[in-house]
C-alpha cells in the first residue's frame, strides 16, 4: 500500500488565461482523487497557466511521490505533445534520475474518448 501511495498523477492541459478554462481539467482531477483515493493529483499547464510541468512534479515529489505519470489532456498530437513534452519529461528525469516518470498517450488517443465524442456529437 505504501507504494500507491507514493504515486502521482499530473492531468497536463494546454493552459490559457482565462481562469474558468481550468473548470474541467480540475473536474477531471477531483473525478481521478474520487475514483483513487491513494493517488496524488495535480493539474498543469503548457502555457499560459500555472503551474507548468515542472513545478507540479516538484511538489508532489516533495509530497513524497516516487512514481509520476503524465496524462496529456490532448485531443490530438500537435507539436506539444509530439515535441515539447518528451523533451520537458527528459529534462525532469534529468533532475530527478531516482523518480519513475511515466508518459501516457494523448487522450484524443484512446478508444473510449473517441467513442465518448461520438455518442455527444450524435445526441439529438
Amino acid at each position: 500500500m505504501a507504494a500507491e501511495k507514493a504515486r502521482g498523477i499530473i492531468l497536463l492541459a494546454h493552459g490559457s488565461r482565462d481562469e474558468r478554462w481550468r473548470a474541467p481539467i480540475e473536474a477531471v482531477a477531483a473525478r481521478v482523487t474520487a475514483l483513487d483515493p491513494q493517488a496524488r493529483v495535480v493539474c498543469a499547464y503548457m502555457e499560459l497557466a500555472a503551474p507548468d510541468l515542472r513545478t507540479a512534479a516538484a511538489a508532489l515529489i516533495a509530497s513524497g511521490a516516487r512514481s509520476l505519470r503524465v496524462i496529456p489532456l490532448f485531443l490530438g498530437m500537435g507539436k506539444h505533445a509530439r515535441e515539447d513534452l518528451p523533451l520537458q519529461l527528459d529534462a525532469l528525469r534529468g533532475t530527478w534520475p531516482q523518480i519513475e516518470f511515466q508518459l501516457a498517450n494523448i487522450v484524443g488517443e484512446e478508444p473510449e474518448l473517441v467513442e465518448l465524442l461520438a455518442r455527444i456529437a450524435s445526441k439529438s
